[in-house]
């Protein structure tokens, strides 16, 4: 996860229960890059897991914002899931809230990248 001192600290809000407000822990409200509408971070990292929640007031953030998002607070080398758990496991919030995680003591296993799509020898994705 990057330092936020440069990016986001400038967006920070001051709720003490959203995060202990150090580098990797607080809440922050951004505009979108879609529609310039705010978008609420917020960040964790406890237990040995990173954590971002990204949510909307009124819908679901899009790929572009979390994609965003993630841009923002990861390092382009990390990987970050977003997890789809057991229905049993579900836990709502907030309607229109996505979620990414990191572990920080393992590594996480990525498919081969000719079985996600056909990579551009021009732009390398």
């Amino acid at each position: 996860m990057k330092k936020l001192k440069l990016k986001l600290e400038p967006y920070r809000l001051n709720v003490p229960e959203w995060g202990s407000g150090d580098a990797n822990n607080g809440a922050f409200i951004i505009k979108s890059p879609k529609d310039r509408e705010s978008i609420m971070i917020i960040m964790s990292d406890g237990l040995d897991w990173e954590h971002v929640s990204v949510s909307r007031k009124d819908r679901t953030p899009t790929w572009e914002e979390m994609n965003h998002v993630k841009n923002l607070v990861f390092e382009e080398d990390e990987v970050v899931i977003q997890y789809h758990p057991a229905k049993k496991d579900y836990v709502n919030n907030h309607p229109y809230c996505l979620h990414m995680w990191r572990p920080l003591r393992a590594i996480l296993p990525t498919p081969p990248a000719e079985l996600v799509g056909i990579k551009s020898k021009s732009t390398g994705s």
